[in-house]
């Protein structure tokens, strides 16, 4: 809860953000010294609505606050597209899949050290099937005593549906946006945790198909809906805000969001190279702070704990230049609700999170649960120590370079320290807040890996 901070935090922050406005040319800031290396930068996102924190730095004037006087923000086609211009220098940095700065220092897909000293958000993605495999589905899903679904929807719903079809010599595809996001590791567990197989990556098979009851394949974000609608494939997993868009079409039905598979999860990170932190410290650092200030703008709440400016926030968004989906499509999740079948709008007030419960922290545990799904999959081939992924973890995320910021914002006034997990050791406590109720400890990788019912195991090669 920031509401107490950010009364007091909006006159502050407003009134420098105004003042730099004004200024021509705006000048570094005197705080702490940090003249910049760059004022002028670049910096690419895909159309989702966790990339809000970029978009509200620059639009409310964070990014212009601490120095950055002229920052492009530009859409990009895809995440490999994303990806290489951060890679290659077109970019300063991007809205990046949390596994692709790991994915690149791991060597899977394009080599490159990458790093991330800040994670975007917590949750924000769902699970959407087309109306021909949902009304399939419906008579395996258990009904509430008005005749609505019961939530969340396991993937077991599915399964007979999916057998049916490949009895039939058909396959059962679906979509995700990228071989290392979320989006893949989300849906693969869902399948997995309903008793469906989505297949193993192997040195023969990059695709990730072998052994799969439900064939995955790479769709860019924005054009989801239209895949699905074209029958190329029956399902996806996505960021929003696709699936209410599939929903605002009448195309499709969400079954599942990723708070439901597991309570709390990261999603985004903002990635660079190393490289060119290095050769450009305080501009990074400046970067982080603006950041930060924009995710607890975007949790602000009042008294009622109502996220008071996540409407301005959808205005912003639903941009041409940001990401250019209708208002009313954007303000579902965003304003704290998600419409299933057209009509059935629940409660998802913990759907986009960008500040509270440490959600911009980057912990070592969070970059570690992606190794595991790695491992799972087959994007590892062979078998790791617990040492491998504390090293991997420690290398890719920066916590010490948020902190920095952080403390520095903390003695601006600007931030509290309750907000910030200063004493934290990089790990998040275990949880089990997952779908099937694994524990998932960051410290003890393999251990949760073995704990998987479906996957590669820990020691197997």
């Amino acid at each position: 809860m920031t509401k107490n901070l950010t009364r007091r935090t909006a006159l502050k922050t407003g009134a420098a953000a105004g003042a730099a406005t004004a200024l021509s040319p705006i000048v570094a800031p005197q705080a702490f010294g940090q003249a910049l290396e760059k004022t002028s930068l670049k910096f690419g996102f895909i159309k989702l609505t966790d990339m809000a924190p970029i978009a509200i730095a620059k639009e409310k004037g964070f990014f212009a606050q601490y120095g950055i006087t002229d920052v492009a923000i530009e859409a990009q086609a895809n995440w490999k597209v994303l990806l290489d211009g951060v890679i290659d220098g077109v970019l300063d940095g991007a809205h990046m899949l949390a596994g692709q700065p790991i994915g690149a220092n791991i060597g899977f897909g394009r080599q490159a050290d990458l790093i991330t000293p800040f994670s975007m958000d917590l949750n924000g993605n769902g699970i959407t099937v087309s109306n021909e495999i949902w009304e399939r589905m419906k008579p395996n899903i258990p009904q509430d005593a008005d005749g609505k679904p019961i939530h969340p929807i396991s993937a077991e719903a599915l399964k007979p549906v999916v057998m049916e079809d490949l009895a039939a010599g058909k396959d059962f595809p679906m979509g995700m946006v990228f071989p290392v996001s979320t989006h893949n590791y989300e849906l693969r567990y869902w399948l997995a945790a309903g008793g469906l197989h989505p297949g193993f990556y192997t040195s023969a098979d990059p695709s990730g198909q072998t052994d799969a009851d439900v064939k995955l394949s790479v769709t860019p974000p924005p054009q989801m809906p239209a895949t699905l609608a074209s029958g190329t494939i029956h399902g996806y997993c996505v960021g929003e805000p696709w699936n209410q868009q599939a929903v605002f079409q009448g195309i499709g039905v969400p079954v599942i969001t990723d708070y439901q598979i597991w309570n709390d999860n990261p999603e985004k990170v903002f990635g660079f190279t190393r490289e060119w932190t290095e050769t450009n410290p305080n501009t990074a650092n400046a970067v982080i702070k603006a950041l930060i200030l924009a995710g607890q703008w975007l949790d602000e709440e009042d008294e009622n704990g109502v996220l008071v400016n996540r409407p301005e926030a959808v205005e912003i968004l639903a941009q041409s230049n940001y990401v250019g989906a209708p208002a009313e499509v954007i303000a579902n999740s965003m304003t704290g609700f998600f419409e299933y079948e057209k009509g059935d709008k629940r409660d998802q007030s913990e759907f986009n999170i960008f500040f509270r419960k440490f959600a911009t922290f980057p912990f070592y545990s969070d970059c570690i649960w992606y190794l595991t799904q790695m491992r799972r999959w087959g994007q590892i081939p062979t078998p790791r120590p617990d040492a491998f992924y504390d090293a991997i973890a420690r290398k890719v995320y920066q916590p010490s370079m948020y902190l920095k910021a952080a403390e520095e914002l903390i003695a601006e006034g600007l931030v509290m320290e309750k907000d910030i997990p200063l004493g934290s050791d990089g790990y998040r406590e275990p949880t089990s807040a997952f779908l099937d109720g694994v524990t998932y400890d960051g410290r003890k990788p393999n251990d949760y890996i073995n704990a998987l019912t479906i996957g590669l195991k820990g020691e197997t090669v």
